[in-house]
C-alpha cells in the first residue's frame, strides 16, 4: 500500500485517500432527502473543542505514552474522521470559521487581534452564526470555556452572537492562565478571590466544567446546543496536584520552562514557569479526558445519551508554548508542522462523532472536511437554511453511511496572517503551501502529494507545473481582502 497507509498502521487506521470530486457548492442550501426520513427528532448537540490538542495526542489516534480512555471510548462508540481540518492554525480565526461556516479567506475574524484591556476583535453584529441558527430552530444554546471572538459588551460578545448562556473566559489572552482572577457569566464579571495575588485555589477548567454539567441538567427537557471550547491543553502548562502527583517522574527527562511569575503583567498573558512540563501536559489531558467522561455520564444519568450527538475535536495542531514538547509526545502524529504552520501538523485535527442510532459505532471515514462544514451539517440536522455565502458542505450523508450521496469539496483553503503571511490549499491528494506572502507574493509554491508523502517531505512542484498553476490560481482568487486582517511579519505576543 502507499506510504500513507504504512504511517497509519501504527494508529490502527487504514486509509485510502481518494481525489475529491467537486459536486458543486450549490448543495449548501439544499436539503438532502435523508433529512426528513432519517433525522426525525431534533437531537441535542454537544461540540467539545480542545485547545491546541494535536492529531497524535489521543490514544485512539495513536498516542502511546499516555492514555485517554474516555475519549477513546467515545471513538469506539462513534465515527473517527482521519482527514478533518481545523478552521485555522491559531485560535480566533479557527473558531470564527467554525461559527460562521466560512474559511479564513472569507470569515470575519481571520487572526488573533488583541483589544485592551481584555478581549479580541469582535465578530460583526451582521454575522449570522451557528448559535443563531440553533436558536432559530428552537434550541437553548450554551457556551462554556474560552470565547476569543469579541471583548466583553461588544457586538461579538457570545450573548450577542446567539448564545443564551456563557460561562468562562471572554479573552483568550487571559485564558493563558488556569488560575484566573475572574471569569465571565453572561455579561457579568465573576471575581475569583481565591486566585487573588499569587493564590491558586480555583482551577478554572474544573469550575467551568461544573457549570457545563449544570447546563445539561437545567435544560434536559429542551433541545440544547452545547459548545464546550476548553482551554486544555493550551499553555500555560498547569494542572491540579492530584493529577500531577500521579504523573510526576513518569515522563523523563523532564523539561523546565522559565516564565513570568511576578510583576505588572503577571497573569495578564505571559505564561508562568513550570518545572515539570511533561507531567503537567499529561495531567492536563487527563483532566480533559475525565471531563469528557463526566459529560457522557451525565447524559446517561439523565436518559439523554440516545438523543444526543457528541462531537470532539481540536482548534488546531499542537503547540510549543510554555514549555510544551510536541516532539517528546509525537503530538502531531505522522505530520509535519505544529501550531502556526499550514503544513498538516498545524491544521489536521482529530474529530470524533457519536450519535446513537445514526452513526455506526467504531467506524472510520477519510472524507475530506473542515470546520466550516460543521455549520451546514448541524443546520441540515435541525432543519434550517444556511446563508448563501458560506463555504461549508454538510457531511451528514457521510455520518449516516450514505457515501454515494455525500458532496465533496473541490478544494479547502487556509490563510494565516502572522509571520509574513501563509496560504495553503488542498485539492484531492494535492497540497500546495505558500509562505512569506507579504514579502514574496510571487514566490513559488511548495507542492506535495499527500497520498505518497503524508509528511510533506518532498516538494514536487517542479514535476507538476500544471498542478502548480491550478493551485496558484485558487490562491489568487479564493479570498476576499480584509481591511482589518492583513499579512504581517509580526507574531502576536503571547497570543493564542
Amino acid at each position: 500500500m502507499k506510504r500513507l497507509n504504512r504511517y497509519f498502521m501504527v494508529l490502527f487506521v487504514f486509509l485510502v485517500l481518494t481525489s475529491c470530486i467537486d459536486t458543486g457548492n450549490k448543495r449548501k442550501n439544499e436539503k438532502t432527502s435523508l433529512n426528513a426520513a432519517t433525522v426525525q427528532k431534533k437531537p441535542n448537540i454537544i461540540y467539545i473543542l480542545a485547545d491546541d490538542l494535536g492529531y497524535g495526542d489521543l490514544g485512539c489516534y495513536g498516542q502511546t505514552k499516555f492514555k485517554t480512555p474516555n475519549i477513546d471510548k467515545l471513538a469506539s462508540q462513534g465515527m473517527m474522521f482521519t482527514q478533518h481540518y481545523s478552521g485555522s492554525t491559531v485560535c480566533a480565526p479557527s473558531r470564527s470559521a467554525l461559527l460562521t461556516g466560512m474559511h479564513t479567506g472569507h470569515t470575519a475574524v481571520r487572526g488573533n487581534k488583541e483589544i485592551q484591556p481584555e478581549g479580541q476583535y469582535p465578530i460583526p453584529d451582521n454575522t449570522y452564526t451557528l448559535a443563531e441558527a440553533m436558536k432559530k430552530a428552537g434550541y437553548v444554546t450554551g457556551a462554556f470555556g474560552k470565547w476569543g471572538l469579541g471583548f466583553p459588551g461588544s457586538e461579538g460578545d457570545p450573548v450577542n452572537q446567539g448564545f443564551d448562556v456563557f460561562y468562562g473566559y471572554n479573552c483568550q489572552r487571559l485564558g493563558h492562565h488556569y488560575y484566573p482572577r475572574h471569569l465571565w457569566s453572561n455579561k457579568d464579571s465573576v471575581v475569583l478571590a481565591q486566585n487573588s495575588g499569587k493564590k491558586k485555589e480555583v482551577y478554572a477548567p474544573a469550575l467551568i466544567h461544573e457549570k457545563t454539567l449544570e447546563f445539561i441538567e437545567q435544560y434536559k427537557e429542551e433541545p440544547f446546543f452545547l459548545y464546550v471550547p476548553s482551554i486544555i491543553p493550551h499553555a500555560e502548562l498547569a494542572a491540579p496536584e492530584v493529577f500531577m502527583k500521579k504523573n510526576r517522574g513518569k515522563y523523563l527527562p523532564e523539561k523546565a520552562y522559565k516564565g513570568l511569575d511576578d510583576g505588572p503583567e503577571y497573569r495578564k498573558g505571559p505564561y508562568e514557569s513550570q518545572t515539570e512540563t511533561h507531567a503537567a501536559f499529561v495531567s492536563m489531558i487527563e483532566v480533559l479526558d475525565e471531563q469528557v467522561g463526566e459529560i457522557m455520564q451525565k447524559l446517561e444519568e439523565l436518559g439523554l445519551d440516545d438523543n444526543t450527538m457528541v462531537v470532539f475535536t481540536s482548534d488546531n495542531g499542537p503547540h510549543r508554548e510554555g514549555g510544551a514538547d510536541p516532539e517528546y509526545f509525537n503530538s502531531n502524529g505522522p505530520f509535519k508542522g505544529t501550531k502556526r504552520d499550514l503544513y498538516e501538523g498545524g491544521i489536521r485535527v482529530p474529530m470524533i462523532v457519536k450519535w446513537p442510532g445514526k452513526v455506526e459505532p467504531g467506524s472510520f471515514t477519510d472524507h475530506l472536511s473542515a470546520f466550516w462544514d460543521v455549520f451546514p451539517t448541524f443546520s441540515e440536522i435541525i432543519g434550517v437554511e444556511v446563508p448563501d455565502n458560506i463555504d461549508g458542505i454538510s457531511f451528514l450523508p457521510e455520518l449516516l453511511g450514505h457515501k454515494d450521496e455525500q458532496a465533496k469539496h473541490q478544494y479547502l483553503y487556509w490563510e494565516f496572517h502572522e509571520k509574513g503571511g501563509r496560504q495553503a490549499v488542498r485539492m484531492g491528494d494535492w497540497k500546495a503551501v505558500k509562505y512569506n506572502v507579504l514579502q514574496q507574493p510571487d514566490a513559488p509554491l511548495e507542492l506535495y502529494n499527500l497520498a505518497d508523502d503524508i509528511g510533506e517531505e518532498h516538494n514536487i512542484a517542479g514535476q507538476h507545473p500544471e498542478i502548480v498553476e491550478q493551485m496558484g490560481g485558487i490562491l489568487d482568487t479564493v479570498r476576499t481582502p480584509s481591511q482589518v486582517f492583513t499579512f504581517s511579519q509580526s507574531t502576536y505576543l503571547n497570543s493564542k
